[in-house]
């Protein structure tokens, strides 16, 4: 890793980049965790990953694969399962959102991210232009192209 990040700076910058934004989004899950209501904790969640999968074009349509299960959210939220149960009704009940095979649809993403108080900063994704990054010279010298 010395060897690497001597000779590419760009490597060492995207190693300190990737520092700070896990530092970020720390400090913003522990706000999550004790300063937010249940109900939106879970909705900051879906926010959160509509925000950072939406960056690597795995989002259509406000929809994106949601693969988890209420006891992985529950776990992932420090909330019961029935919380995390009711708190999904509620959000589907307003509209906001559908679950439906696997897949989550934000019917209104600015009013959850409003419900919630999600703003993205802390994800330092809104200068960024990740297909622009994929195809920075030094990335494809590391490829061998």
């Amino acid at each position: 890793i010395e060897e690497i990040t001597q000779a590419y700076p760009q490597i060492t910058r995207a190693f300190w980049w990737c520092g700070l934004v896990d530092e970020a989004v720390l400090r913003e899950w522990l706000v999550n965790l004790g300063g937010r209501a249940p109900d939106q904790r879970l909705a900051h969640l879906l926010c959160e990953l509509l925000v950072r999968l939406d960056a690597v074009g795995k989002v259509t349509n406000d929809s994106y694969p949601f693969p988890f299960t209420q006891v992985e959210l529950a776990d992932a939220m420090g909330l019961s399962t029935v919380h995390v149960h009711r708190t999904l009704r509620e959000l589907r009940d307003l509209g906001l959102i559908t679950i439906k095979r696997r897949v989550l649809t934000i019917h209104n993403v600015e009013q959850l991210k409003s419900f919630c108080g999600f703003t993205p900063n802390y994800l330092h994704l809104k200068n960024t232009r990740w297909g622009a990054r994929r195809s920075e010279p030094w990335l494809n010298e590391l490829r061998g192209s």
